[in-house]
């Protein structure tokens, strides 16, 4: 997969012709949401050379408030703080990996909506970069120039419970957890279980193939039918993480879709809101 500045994927291979170019910034966002230490510890036994650490739960998200859901965005000033520090302006580039995909995901989401489009995604992430045999290190970087980052956030990216509960019958809205998630099976993060009544599952997962995104001719072959032109598409999750892998893979079929960053644990925390259960 070579290099393009409209798709928000980039191969391992590109990463490693690119790893010692100086507008390249590249961030480790390895997290696992029931050790909240265990992507800090990984960067510390081995990372991609020159790459930073984020922690998800602190500098990727705010602190938790009721009503709210699990992962609330940045507050933009501290977000922009973070980026700075790692040496972002204007004029660098990002690329983002983790384990499975939805921290990256998460943080190239971030950028797009604070107004830095020039980011994307390992495809494959951690793995990837292991099976291709690219290079390994514990050094951590040295601190860089602080950066001249300044966020804008854009409200056209997002969509609030309101606007999700007003628009539900005439948007796509789109639930990317897991399928007894979104049945209400179950739920080992969010009760109530259940989902948004309207919404049509489509697991972050399923735009993968074995760790790696899916070509966006076979994104439109499989999903395709599901979107038409006159309908705006809503994607949400549990806490407005995942849901961004499904935002890469319709921004790679074409689509533009909005992000409901509360997601599911947002809708429950609001008295009042409705819940559909089942495969429907």
């Amino acid at each position: 997969m070579p290099y393009s500045p409209d798709d928000p994927v980039v191969s391992p291979e590109w990463l490693l012709a690119h790893l010692n170019d100086p507008a390249l910034l590249i961030i480790d966002c390895r997290f696992d949401l029931f050790r909240p230490e265990w992507g800090r510890e990984a960067y510390r036994q081995g990372h991609i050379p020159g790459a930073h650490f984020v922690d998800l739960e602190t500098e990727l998200a705010a602190p938790r408030q009721r009503p709210g859901g699990r992962h609330p965005l940045p507050d933009p000033g501290r977000f922009g703080e973070t980026m700075r520090r790692l040496g972002l302006s204007e004029d660098r580039r990002v690329v983002a990996y983790d384990q499975e995909g939805q921290g990256a995901a998460r943080l190239w989401w971030l950028l797009q909506y604070f107004g830095h489009p020039a980011a994307w995604v390992l495809d494959g992430g951690w793995p990837a970069w292991l099976a291709m045999g690219g290079p390994v290190t514990q050094d951590v970087p040295p601190t860089p120039l602080p950066g001249r980052f300044q966020p804008t956030p854009d409200p056209s990216l997002v969509a609030d419970h309101a606007e999700v509960l007003a628009r539900a019958q005439w948007c796509c809205l789109i639930d990317a957890r897991s399928p007894e998630r979104y049945r209400g099976e179950e739920d080992p993060l969010d009760q109530p279980a259940g989902h948004i009544p309207g919404a049509v599952n489509l697991t972050w997962s399923r735009f993968l193939d074995q760790g790696r995104y899916k070509p966006p001719e076979v994104l439109r072959q499989e999903f395709g039918s599901l979107f038409s032109p006159d309908r705006e598409v809503v994607v949400y999750c549990g806490s407005g993480v995942s849901a961004c892998v499904d935002v890469i893979g319709l921004r790679r079929m074409g689509l533009s879709p909005r992000l409901y960053p509360g997601s599911w644990s947002d809708w429950i925390s609001r008295p009042g809101l409705p819940i559909a259960k089942g495969a429907e």
